[in-house]
């Protein structure tokens, strides 16, 4: 009886040695597997070569739409007297802008400004000069743009009328903007895609390689700028603008 436990027990030994050397195997052969793989991506890695460049495109414009916010004030003692002052400065306005070739249709009142001195929550409760203040403020709106330039310059024209411009910064002169930038957007990032790839061919020339296809891109802002940047000038102020795209590409290189 004795011998045939320690048989039984002899073979469940040899077994266990068995499972554990298949085991083993088992284990290294994954791991050389692991390994191998690991090897492979890291020589695929080492093999992954990239340049990314930048393309510039701009191309002179000129602004096609332009706003001209004409703001002036009249004064009174009376309610009144502001009013018809105000009347008659505006009749001036409009007649400044017809005389300049600009239809009824170009202008609009946008608003009526009315002060009353002694309304004032900080006033004194005395008065210096007319208690009534009334500002009113005209917009045009036109795709003349070189008419409407040439009829700022001469806005010196409605003081001989009596017209008193506001002090607010709103009668500054007109603004230009380039609304064409659609028309020209896929021409732009064309030229500047074509610019970086250049850029990339000079540098794989150089570097004994060739380009490849594009890994990823980024097309940047469009933007509308003056013509020439003036210091401390508003640069909607000019007619004259430019618009530029810079795009950011990165490209696969190759043998």
């Amino acid at each position: 009886m004795r011998g045939l436990v320690a048989g039984v027990e002899g073979f469940i030994m040899v077994e266990r040695t068995n499972l554990l050397a298949a085991a083993g195997i088992l284990a290294l052969g994954i791991a050389f597997a692991g390994f191998s793989a690991g090897q492979s991506l890291v020589h695929s890695r080492l093999g992954f070569r990239t340049v990314t460049v930048k393309g510039l495109s701009e191309r002179p414009v000129k602004a096609d739409l332009g706003f001209w916010s004409i703001s002036f004030v009249a004064t009174g003692d009376s309610l009144e007297e502001a009013r018809q002052a105000l009347t008659t400065s505006e009749a001036a306005v409009k007649a400044f802008l017809t005389a300049r070739g600009f239809p009824a249709t170009a202008y609009q009142v946008q608003n009526i400004r009315v002060e009353d001195k002694l309304a004032n929550a900080y006033s004194s409760g005395g008065l210096n000069g007319p208690r009534y203040i009334l500002t009113e403020n005209l917009m045009v709106k036109t795709t003349e743009v070189d008419k409407l330039a040439e009829a700022s310059r001469n806005s010196g024209d409605l003081l001989k009328e009596g017209v008193v411009f506001a002090n607010d910064g709103s009668s500054s002169g007109p603004s230009f903007q380039f609304t064409g930038l659609n028309d020209l957007k896929g021409a732009l990032l064309t030229e500047a895609t074509q610019r970086a790839r250049e850029a990339a061919d000079k540098f794989a020339k150089e570097s004994g390689a060739k380009v490849g296809a594009i890994q990823n891109a980024n097309q940047g802002v469009i933007e509308v700028n003056p013509a020439v940047e003036i210091p401390d000038s508003p640069p909607d102020r000019q007619i004259d603008k430019k618009v530029r795209v810079v795009t950011t590409i990165t490209f696969f290189l190759k043998d």
